[in-house]
């Protein structure tokens, strides 16, 4: 059962107009980055200091902390750029993790806050389970981390589709996944968001994600390729889109609304990795059907002609 039927839209004729608006978003995104210094790195990156709190009622007139309270309660104080994580630890105790970029007592500072607020959650004994200061060589050897993890991710696709379909398939597809990457990146510096370790990890569910989709379209246009050999490489590559269009469109929309709900529902916590996915979603399903298939078009109608060959 088809969701739109079947449909007949000309995607190909429309890849130079695509192809424009992906290189305006990406240099739009390139020229925040430069005016930005470059990405937004979190304290996972530039180094910072962390604490693991257990703020766990000591007694009856204790009860349990919500991450926001204590968020409002900082930033009231001027500590605005610290990061929290809410830890379930054993025997039910509530743990919480906070990390901050570093400066002078600013540790003892946000100890002294939390301390003074909610006296009721802070047990002389057990409140500080974990007080460290992360430098920055640690931060760039995971900045180094993080890029090598999407660059051997990028060269195994390009590898395995290789030898699933052909080099120029593998070509296709990682120049997709870059264009994927480059417009959610350039998204979060438009907006002055952080890049984190979550946000690597969303990059790389973005390369599996949109390659997924790739893969779909991919397999039907090289099973269409043998049936329909008197039509043109557009004709042809337009016709397998039009074929799964339906299953991308309906993939696409369960899994924005899923994420979405992640997003409005899921705390601020992950807000930010949940913004990246649904960014990653639209950009992943556009890029298939616009950027990674048209591709294939330009290759096979370039080399048909310098090799003065015809389709039969």
């Amino acid at each position: 059962m088809r969701f739109f039927g079947k449909t007949k839209i000309d995607f190909i004729g429309k890849r130079k107009l695509a192809f424009a608006i992906s290189i305006f978003v990406i240099l739009v995104g390139i020229i925040f980055l430069i005016m930005n210094g470059g990405p937004k790195y979190s304290i996972d990156f530039t180094g910072g200091i962390s604490l693991e709190l257990d703020i766990t009622p000591v007694n009856v007139d204790g009860k349990a902390i919500e991450i926001q309270e204590i968020r409002d309660v900082l930033m009231a104080s001027g500590i605005e750029d610290a990061e929290m994580q809410e830890i379930k630890g054993a025997d039910n105790r509530n743990l919480i993790l906070i990390k901050t970029k570093t400066g002078e007592n600013k540790a003892q500072t946000i100890l002294d806050i939390i301390k003074n607020n909610f006296p009721n959650n802070v047990d002389p004994v057990s409140f500080i389970r974990l007080q460290e200061e992360v430098g920055p060589k640690i931060g760039s050897e995971l900045k180094e981390k993080a890029l090598l993890a999407i660059f051997w991710a990028l060269v195994g696709i390009i590898l395995y589709i290789w030898w699933r379909f052909e080099f120029t398939f593998g070509v296709a597809a990682v120049t997709a996944l870059f264009h994927d990457i480059l417009i959610t990146v350039g998204i979060f510096s438009i907006f002055g968001k952080e890049i984190s370790l979550s946000i690597v990890a969303a990059l790389l569910m973005i390369v599996g994600y949109s390659l997924n989709d790739t893969i779909v379209v991919f397999d039907r246009i090289r099973e269409d390729l043998k049936i329909y050999r008197r039509e043109s490489y557009a004709s042809v590559i337009n016709h397998s889109i039009n074929e799964t269009l339906s299953r991308t469109i309906i993939t696409s929309l369960t899994t924005f609304v899923v994420v979405l709900s992640l997003y409005i529902f899921g705390g601020s916590v992950i807000r930010d990795f949940a913004f990246a996915i649904l960014i990653g979603i639209i950009v992943g399903t556009y890029s298939s059907i616009f950027i990674a298939s048209p591709i294939l078009v330009e290759h096979f109608t370039r080399r048909q002609k310098r090799l003065g060959l015809k389709r039969r």
